[in-house]
């Protein structure tokens, strides 16, 4: 009976489960991806030209780790993208707030955010090249540009969101405008806020080999191009699981904070 309990729950939309299936589940999947890629490796079914074993994937990392070079790469592209995601939700989050909330905010704003954040990042690297130079900056930058306008329009959206009758009411009990911003629509927003800057980062962290593929000396994009032109397979599979296992671990920071900072909202 247990059993079948167990069973309708996890067919019924929204149900609870026992966080001991959860964890099964998320690391079943993970056994079931890593099995099928040693066997289709060990078995020769795939070349390892195209495809390499784990094992070799392994003995990479190890050497990487071992030599030190591995730890600069990361570091590197993770400067990059925290900077970038940094500086674009700093400015972002309050513009985007003042959008969703002003009219006129909104109708100066609007058209230019709507027509920016349809253009391509990558055809902006030479030209931010040209302007910026091949430092960290142009690095950064390509990261900036690449979530900013995405972040203005979403939260712009969630700050539409906020219920009126909830301003309403804080007018009703003596607040002013500058307090309805701070202590009424921020706090309201937040929930959403960080949902947003969840899905940003993922973004940012994918963005980071566009950044890296051009005049960059190290990072994790700068090794998986170096690995391509010498057919180093290993290497290019180690940087983009790196670059997942990121941004793994970022996603779940932005998911604890949700639930630390905004547990009334779950």
């Amino acid at each position: 009976m247990a059993h079948a309990s167990l069973w309708q729950r996890c067919l019924t939309p929204r149900a609870t489960i026992p966080k001991t299936l959860t964890w099964s589940a998320g690391i079943g999947v993970w056994l079931v991806v890593i099995a099928l890629w040693a066997l289709v490796t060990y078995s020769g079914l795939v070349r390892s030209i195209f495809l390499p074993t784990p094992t070799a994937v392994l003995s990479t990392a190890v050497g990487m780790i071992g030599d030190g070079s591995l730890w600069k790469d990361v570091w590197a592209s993770a400067q990059v993208v925290l900077y970038g995601f940094l500086l674009s939700s700093a400015i972002a989050i309050p513009l985007g707030i003042l959008m969703g909330s002003f009219r006129l905010a909104q109708a100066f704003l609007d058209p230019l955010v709507n027509f920016m954040r349809y253009l391509p990042v990558t055809a902006f690297v030479p030209l931010f090249i040209l302007w910026i130079g091949i430092g960290i900056e142009q690095r950064v930058t390509v990261i900036f540009f690449g979530i900013f306008f995405q972040q203005l329009v979403m939260i712009a959206d969630i700050s539409r969101g906020v219920s009126q009758d909830l301003i309403n009411a804080s007018y009703t009990l003596g607040a002013k405008r500058r307090d309805v911003v701070t202590h009424v629509l921020f706090p309201a927003c937040l929930p959403g806020v960080i949902d947003m800057m969840r899905v940003t980062m993922g973004w940012a962290w994918t963005f980071v080999v566009v950044a890296e593929l051009v005049a960059a000396n190290s990072g994790l994009g700068y090794i998986s191009l170096k690995a391509m032109r010498g057919f180093q397979v290993d290497v290019i599979f180690l940087s983009i699981g790196l670059i997942g296992l990121l941004g793994l671990v970022t996603d779940q920071f932005f998911r604890l904070l949700r639930k630390r900072l905004t547990s009334w909202a779950l």
